[in-house]
């Protein structure tokens, strides 16, 4: 008696289960995910301060911003063409990146948002996830 009741209560927890995942699949959430790139920080902070100001005038729920790792190239050139070989330059350049995601977003927000302008040297990709 004791193995149906136990084999009763495994196909409860699994109806129940089921029954959790579907109601999750109804209300599925849509997410405005926008990637913003630059050379200088303080230009990106600037314009990731403009999308967040647009974002909460339309009462959007957000989640950022987020530092992303800064990308570095490194990149070493020879200072003189032809006699001193061991004499060597090195420049970098930085790519910092910020990650900000908009919950929910309706059509006033996206529409601000595209007519959104923000300085020059500022790489945008927005993607709806």
């Amino acid at each position: 008696m004791t193995s149906t009741a136990a084999a009763t209560k495994k196909v409860v927890k699994t109806t129940k289960a089921t029954k959790v995942t579907k109601v999750a699949k109804t209300q599925e959430v849509q997410k405005l995910r926008i990637r913003v790139r630059a050379y200088e920080s303080k230009v990106l902070d600037a314009s990731v301060k403009q999308i967040i100001d647009t974002a909460r005038r339309f009462e959007a729920t957000l989640l950022g911003p987020i530092p992303l790792p800064t990308e570095i190239k490194r990149y070493t050139v020879n200072r003189a063409s032809f006699v001193y070989k061991d004499a060597r330059e090195q420049f970098e350049m930085r790519v910092h990146k910020r990650l900000i995601d908009i919950v929910n977003p309706n059509a006033k927000l996206i529409e601000a948002l595209t007519n959104l302008s923000l300085p020059s040297g500022v790489d945008i990709d927005v993607k709806m996830a």
